[in-house]
């Protein structure tokens, strides 16, 4: 993006505009440090994932949405649930297992879901999410229903059959599916570099797909790029593919002693941290100031220790709830 690009989507955007993102991305941030720090308490359970450092990559993209399009995402979801604006309430409260979250309880960090905002689930297995938005743009063919879908997933994913498998078929059903790449350099503790011999958006111009690399960094190059990846498929122009390059600062999840990457390296990536480089790029455009970010921070924190009070007082999933969900009931009951 040059800066003359950039002046003009920050004069584009305005000030309020730029204003949430940068509050969403401080959300985010503070929401998972919070995780963090109830992990080791014990009071967050199974495997947590991170998505400190990313939150440009979740912010850009899902604030170029409409309400009516979809999100499929993997596993280190947190900051794509409420980025989309799922109650951080519930987000905590899933998290900690309870009755009042998102799903019940029952999905926990990896397994967040709300179909009223069109999140339509962290999944687990890598790549396995990748069929399912093309699916979705299929449907959305079949019902004349003016809707995208954004698939978010991992540099993990390149690997796996289902990739390759969906980025064929979105071509040759052209349907209206936004491949979001986060490459964050490492799949769990293999640095990618040492499992891939080619660039992943070449992997997608293989299947004639529109594919651009972006700093994931930079919330406005996300912004940019996703925007005109919206406007290719909802234009019946078929799927579109971006990678966006971001890096995350915590191991792959709380149990990842981090032992195949130098310090000096992460410390590295965070000089080009995404909250840093918005909150700059305002202040010198003159859109805030350090009274301003500070009202930020303190609402950013007060959201996220209600989210916990909230969640702490929550109830558990009721023992007679234990077999609800897990078959479709027939229809005389």
């Amino acid at each position: 993006m040059t800066t003359e690009t950039r002046k003009d989507l920050m004069h584009e955007l305005g000030a309020e505009q730029l204003g949430l993102f940068l509050y969403q991305m401080v959300l985010i941030r503070r929401f998972e440090e919070k995780c963090g720090e109830l992990y080791t308490k014990g009071k967050i359970r199974g495997f947590l994932h991170l998505y400190t450092g990313q939150e440009a990559c979740a912010v850009g993209s899902i604030n170029c949405l409409e309400p009516r399009d979809k999100i499929l995402t993997h596993y280190r979801d947190h900051g794509h649930a409420l980025a989309r604006g799922l109650d951080p309430n519930r987000v905590m409260a899933e998290l900690f297992g309870k009755a009042t979250g998102v799903a019940g309880g029952r999905g926990g960090s990896m397994h967040l879901y709300d179909v009223e905002k069109g999140f339509l689930g962290g999944y687990a297995i890598v790549a396995a999410h990748l069929p399912l938005a093309v699916g979705l743009g299929v449907a959305a063919q079949m019902r004349r229903e003016d809707f995208v879908t954004l698939c978010i997933f991992g540099d993990g994913s390149v690997g796996e059959g289902e990739f390759h498998e969906a980025l064929n078929m979105a071509v040759l059903w052209n349907t209206p599916t936004i491949f979001f790449c986060e490459n964050n350099l490492y799949g769990m503790g293999v640095p990618f570099k040492a499992s891939l011999s080619t660039e992943i958006p070449k992997l997608a111009a293989a299947y004639n797909m529109p594919a651009v690399t972006v700093d994931g960094m930079d919330v406005l190059a996300v912004y940019e790029a996703t925007r005109e990846a919206v406007a290719h498929a909802r234009a019946g122009k078929g799927p579109y593919f971006i990678e966006a390059m971001t890096y995350r600062y915590r191991g792959h999840s709380m149990a990842d002693p981090e032992l195949y990457r130098l310090k000096e390296e992460i410390e590295e990536a965070k000089r080009r941290d995404c909250i840093d480089r918005l909150r700059r790029q305002m202040t010198d455009a003159g859109m805030l100031d350090d009274a301003g970010y500070a009202e930020i921070e303190a609402r950013a924190e007060a959201v996220v220790n209600e989210a916990v009070e909230f969640a702490e007082r929550s109830p558990q999933p009721a023992l007679e709830t234990l077999f609800d969900h897990l078959y479709k009931e027939p229809a005389n009951g």
